[in-house]
């Protein structure tokens, strides 16, 4: 129980961090989220918990199909502010572009043959 609570505080804290930056600096913040920290402490915590970076790799590799419909998000969040829309409407509406850009990736990999 102790191993998860520590995972939780180091993951916690990371992102905590990382808006506090964000406030200060939007740039410093974009540079920091933009770094995938949430797949290195996944891939980190699963190589841990199993001892074998398989799982690991195999997770990577699905990562890489999955960057570009998530894209979507950060294209579509500043259109729909600038053209108007609230924050709240405007994150909502981007999640759900970018939920449907994921499962048209995987749709349309699934025709190719490649299993997500």
């Amino acid at each position: 129980m102790a191993y998860y609570i520590i995972k939780l505080i180091i993951t916690t804290f990371l992102i905590v961090l990382i808006s506090e930056i964000a406030k200060r600096s939007s740039l410093a913040g974009a540079l920091l989220a933009a770094i995938p920290l949430v797949s290195i402490l996944a891939m980190t915590w699963m190589y841990i918990d199993t001892d074998s970076s398989n799982n690991a790799v195999e997770f990577s590799n699905r990562i890489v199909w999955l960057i570009a419909p998530s894209m979507t998000l950060f294209i579509a969040f500043p259109i729909l502010i600038k053209k108007g829309l609230g924050f709240y409407a405007s994150m909502g509406i981007s999640i759900v572009l970018t939920i449907m850009a994921y499962y048209s990736v995987i749709f349309v990999l699934s025709r190719f043959g490649i299993k997500l």
